[in-house]
């Protein structure tokens, strides 16, 4: 049993994760939202879960790292400069950063990334993904996720390989790009597939989230799972043991 903190907690996803930590068995810390005092929250836990803002990241890891806690980073929309600041608190605490805390998401990028790698750069990749018309960022966290993963099992780098917002007559496909296509709307928790388009054959591989509790599930997980590992960066893949 552990005490969990909640950075972000009035949010839906906030509000999400305190009940995963109480349905998981761990003790609740307490919860902050913006204006929230972070290092007396962090006083008091065991592990940090940060479902917040890209702005509030630099505060919660110096929380994390004057407490000598670990630290769980799920927030989307960073940029190199965030990551940069990850790493560097990563020679201190033990924080795990991710576009998705879901298991199932986990699982899907591992097999992606192994497809990937078993097929040439004659069968084009599309990731498609759907979120809630509430959503800010896009490409989402996940898609991104898949992204990378299916570069890394190429070996390229994905920055230099994506294709993203066809309109009009944009040309014809490259050769070996990764692309992306983001749709908005209603209430949608999260759709994600990776589709392997070949000649005259494809393969999709699809995640479905019917609820935010499966991402805050993985988030109190993970975060248990974190405490006590020296400090590095580690991925929701060393969590599952892929």
């Amino acid at each position: 049993m552990a005490a969990i903190g909640i950075i972000g907690s009035e949010g839906r996803m906030g509000q999400a994760l305190v009940a995963a930590v109480k349905g998981e068995g761990h003790d609740l810390a307490g919860g902050i939202d913006r204006g929230g005092d972070v290092a007396a929250l962090a006083a008091k836990s065991d592990a940090l879960v940060d479902f917040s803002a890209p702005a509030a990241l630099q505060g919660n890891l110096d929380a994390a790292i004057a407490a000598g806690i670990p630290l769980l980073v799920g927030t989307t929309g960073l940029d190199a400069e965030h990551h940069a600041a990850i790493g560097e608190a990563a020679h201190t605490v033990a924080i795990l950063q991710t576009g998705n805390t879901s298991l199932g998401v986990t699982l899907m990028a591992h097999l992606v990334s192994e497809a990937a790698s078993r097929l040439g750069d004659d069968w084009d990749i599309e990731v498609v993904e759907m979120h809630h018309r509430m959503k800010v960022d896009a490409p989402s966290g996940t898609a991104l996720l898949l992204g990378e993963a299916a570069a890394k099992g190429r070996g390229i780098d994905l920055a230099a390989h994506s294709e993203r917002g066809r309109d009009g007559q944009s040309g014809a496909r490259a050769a070996g790009a990764i692309g992306f296509a983001s749709l908005r709307g209603g209430t949608v928790a999260g759709d994600h597939s990776v589709i392997f388009a070949g000649d005259e054959e494809r393969i999709t591989l699809t995640h479905n989230a019917e609820n935010r509790m499966i991402f805050a599930r993985g988030a109190v997980k993970a975060a248990a799972w974190l405490i006590g590992k020296p400090p590095a960066r580690y991925t929701m893949e060393q969590v599952l043991g892929l």
